[in-house]
């Protein structure tokens, strides 16, 4: 069962490393690369593997069994 989570967006956009940062998947932007590299991210079900990718409102990441809506 996947965990739904909301995540609002200030600005256009948050790169695809400081939102694993800001929701606390990521400890540090070291940690961060390491999980995007590993393509353990999906971003509106594909495989995200470039790291300062620019989400959006309306995106849906999810990383593992966690998911996070930008709004």
């Amino acid at each position: 069962m996947a965990n739904k989570n909301i995540f609002k967006v200030d600005g256009e956009y948050i790169e695809l490393m400081a939102l694993l940062k800001a929701v606390g998947i990521a400890q540090t932007g070291g940690h961060a690369k390491i999980i995007v590299d590993e393509g353990n991210i999906l971003r509106n079900g594909e495989v995200e593997l470039r790291r300062r990718a620019k989400c959006r409102k309306g995106d849906e990441i999810q990383v593992n069994q966690d998911i996070f809506t930008l709004i």
